[in-house]
């Protein structure tokens, strides 16, 4: 059984989470949001991308 963190996690800990939440905070991305954030998009869009997905239904 895997005890350790998945690739995915490991690379998004480098994130600078502040930056990002500066740059959601400057350009409003998070008005009226209700249930997905716009760091659960950026995760979404990221792990697409490293997974060589083709379009929003492969994900």
């Amino acid at each position: 059984m895997h005890h350790g963190k998945l690739v995915f996690s490991q690379i998004m800990t480098y994130l600078p989470l502040t930056t990002f939440r500066r740059c959601v905070a400057a350009h409003r991305g998070e008005h009226k949001v209700k249930n997905f954030s716009c760091l659960d998009q950026f995760f979404a869009m990221a792990f697409a991308q490293l997974t060589y997905r083709e379009s929003l239904r492969d994900i």
